[in-house]
């Protein structure tokens, strides 16, 4: 691990990301951004929508590919999720937040080449339209903080060339995040259906409240931690290595006051 050294001097910067089932539920979604909107000092929020996307791809009578949970983006999808999460979703985000109060703008990675990814080599599969981010912009990103404008970014980046890709949306919080952390005192969160990461699967309440990567690597091994939650803390722990102060797994609730959640540090 990299030795980090942060500078109380910093300001704090929380990026946020919202999963699909939150955005899908509007009662959750309406909690959500009442919390978020009390937070104080910088943020960004980045979400997803995978389910909806699903969805109105049915209804155009076209097939989602899917493979070990991964979606394969082919031109038709990736005109479907453009529409999607940088249309219907963002857009309705930025919505509900400007009559709360929050002045926001609704981004992709496209948007003042804010995130440039390569489109994923293919190895065994060729998942199509999906983007493995190269870089991030940060000093375009942090103009809108200057402003007092809250990004939402949508999970879509761009090529160099210009081509539209699908990509991973706590890939693209934890590299905003990283890139952030060399200009503010960075903390990312996940918000998801979950309360944090669980002891038991079986048990919603059985949080862990607090992994290293010492115990983390321990309740991999003892099989605690499998499956789809193994890439989200890969995510997590890479923000840690990479500059990113802490990261916090919760649900809706995780930016109340009396949440239950999990909290990554180095």
């Amino acid at each position: 691990m990299l030795e980090i050294v942060h500078n109380p001097k910093m300001e704090a910067l929380k990026v946020i990301k919202i999963g699909g089932k939150i955005i899908e539920n509007n009662a959750l979604l309406t909690s959500f951004l009442e919390d978020f909107v009390k937070l104080q000092g910088p943020k960004i929020l980045v979400h997803g929508g995978g389910n909806k996307a699903t969805e109105i791809a049915g209804k155009l009578g076209y097939e989602t590919k899917m493979v070990d949970g991964r979606r394969i983006t082919d031109k038709d999808s990736m005109e479907v999720i453009t529409m999607v999460y940088g249309g219907l979703l963002n857009k309705s985000i930025i919505a509900k937040l400007q009559v709360k109060g929050q002045n926001a703008i609704g981004l992709c990675g496209a948007d003042g080449k804010a995130i440039i990814s390569k489109r994923r080599e293919v190895k065994e599969i060729d998942y199509g339209f999906v983007g493995d981010i190269e870089r991030v912009n940060s000093g375009f990103i942090n103009s809108l903080l200057k402003q007092n404008i809250v990004p939402v970014f949508s999970a879509i980046s761009c090529t160099e060339e210009g081509v539209l890709l699908n990509t991973n949306g706590d890939s693209v919080a934890s590299e905003i995040a990283i890139a952030m952390s060399k200009i503010y005192e960075t903390q990312l969160y996940y918000c998801s259906e979950k309360k944090g990461v669980l002891k038991n699967i079986e048990d919603d309440q059985s949080v862990i409240a607090e992994l290293n990567s010492d115990n983390y690597k321990e309740l991999v091994n003892s099989k605690v931690i499998t499956d789809g939650m193994l890439p989200k803390l890969h995510n997590c722990f890479q923000a840690i290595d990479r500059g990113v102060l802490s990261v916090f797994l919760g649900d809706a609730g995780l930016l109340g006051s009396n949440s239950i959640h999990t909290k990554i540090v180095e």
